[in-house]
């Protein structure tokens, strides 16, 4: 399993050398909740031991909220990663990586991880609870189908 704050240095990284600008904290975020549920498409584990919040505008990690705070994410230099988690990683920049922060967390929104954690909470209402991995997990599944599907019908 990858320490979390190995792969948010890793995506905060990449996304500068490939867009040239530094990525938002939204943004990071939301794609460290895709890179998440990516490890559970294709390796069926998640990647890294870290909860998930549902907040107000979709899945945040407090160590790199912190992190990200106080700058420290910047100076972070990532560790290498197994080969196999390059696949993983492209996946979620091709995908994710061009969507606006505004755009993905929409997406986010319509996670059933998301979703369970703000089980009660008004739209406009912040919250501190966590989300389930085990929900996560059922994400990916469906996503996983979804892309069995869509290759079985030639569109993938």
């Amino acid at each position: 399993m990858e320490d979390v704050m190995n792969v948010a240095a890793y995506i905060t990284n990449r996304y500068l050398a490939e867009y040239k600008q530094p990525i938002d904290e939204m943004k990071l975020h939301k794609l460290m909740y895709f890179a998440q549920r990516e490890s559970f498409i294709q390796n069926h584990k998640p990647l890294f031991n870290a909860i998930f919040y549902g907040w107000k505008y979709g899945p945040i990690l407090k160590e790199v909220r912190s992190a990200f705070k106080d700058k420290t994410i910047e100076s972070l230099q990532p560790h290498e990663f197994n080969e196999d988690l390059t696949s993983l990683f492209d996946r979620i920049f091709k995908d994710y990586a061009e969507k606006s922060s505004w755009s993905l967390s929409r997406l986010t929104h319509g996670e059933l991880s998301w979703k369970n954690s703000r089980e009660g909470i008004p739209a406009e209402k912040t919250s501190d609870n966590p989300m389930s991995t085990d929900d996560i997990s059922k994400d990916a599944d469906r996503i996983r189908d979804r892309r069995n599907m869509l290759s079985q019908l030639g569109f993938a």
